[in-house]
């Protein structure tokens, strides 16, 4: 069954819900919903492409929920902090299990890997499976629906991060977003976009292009799907793309070559804003349980001389 028919033939009371008038999120009217049951109704939101990746990745669908833990990527060292504080429940963006889809997967680096690379990821994640699973966690994933959802999905909150109003929203198409500005210097633009990643651990971006390009309107996508050769047709005069969808002799190369400004910035820093957005959202929606957001931000620590 398609997700918009879940939604009009099943409806949110399936899943013990009452919906908010003018929000995609519901109250629960029971106190106690399953890991399960939360999966559902985040599956129910947004129609998205089939099969996905949006699913209970791994533990008991039936336990019911005691905390929700949210997190951009489920580290083992998340899970063990969310296991302290006492969550059980944990809903994440990205992979737990090192390939896009999880204990699915058919591909992934280290499934046509060397021998002993391959036997040192299988045992990694049986050790992981073995952890969750001891532990009475669940993960659910969240990633197409948080990657396609208007409003408060990933393009929409990295947007509004970066400092970019709604009602400067000059062009859309899914996936990808395209803001009008005040017209600067790409280098200004590229200085601004830094200050406002500061917080969440990337204290600088990668910049190509000219300087000196004038920039009216900025563009950007949605996690990896954030190549700038994807979405030039909606003509921003700087894109934004993240370090996991361009190759330095590709994209960066062209921007070199052309002068046309393009701006670099780590796939989880990117995606922190939208996350944050979501866990707010689970928070007015289930008012029945405590919502914890474990902040990540950029995934590597910076090193400088």
């Amino acid at each position: 069954m398609k997700r918009r028919d879940f939604i009009s033939v099943a409806g949110p009371s399936v899943l013990g819900l009452s919906v908010i008038p003018g929000s995609l999120f519901s109250k629960p009217n029971s106190n106690v919903i399953t890991a399960r049951e939360l999966n559902d109704y985040l599956n129910s939101l947004v129609e998205v492409d089939q099969p996905s990746v949006d699913k209970v990745i791994v533990g008991d669908p039936d336990v019911p929920i005691s905390k929700i833990g949210t997190a951009w990527m489920p580290y083992w060292s998340t899970l063990k902090e969310a296991k302290l504080k006492g969550v059980n429940t944990m809903v994440v963006h990205e992979p737990t299990f090192y390939t896009h889809r999880d204990l699915e997967g058919t591909t992934g680096d280290y499934l046509s890997a060397p021998s002993k690379a391959k036997k040192l990821y299988t045992e990694q994640v049986e050790a992981k499976k073995e952890w969750i699973e001891k532990n009475d966690m669940v993960v659910i994933r969240c990633h197409d629906v948080l990657d396609k959802i208007g409003g408060y999905g990933i393009p929409f909150a990295f947007g509004r991060a970066l400092g970019f109003s709604d009602s400067n929203l000059i062009r859309s198409k899914t996936f990808y977003n395209v803001y009008e500005i005040e017209t600067k210097p790409a280098i200004d633009v590229a200085r601004m976009i830094a200050s406002k990643l500061k917080a969440v651990g990337q204290p600088g971006v990668a910049f190509y292009g000219d300087e000196n390009y004038p920039v009216k309107t900025v563009g950007l996508g949605t996690g990896c799907i954030c190549n700038p050769m994807d979405f030039m047709d909606l003509d921003m005069d700087l894109a934004i793309a993240i370090d996991d969808s361009v190759n330095t002799w590709t994209q960066t190369s062209f921007a070199e070559d052309t002068g046309k400004p393009l701006v670099v910035v780590n796939h989880g820093t990117s995606e922190e804003f939208g996350m944050k957005e979501f866990s707010a959202q689970l928070n007015k929606a289930f008012v029945n349980y405590e919502v914890l957001h474990f902040d990540q931000g950029c995934t590597y620590k910076w090193v400088t001389a």
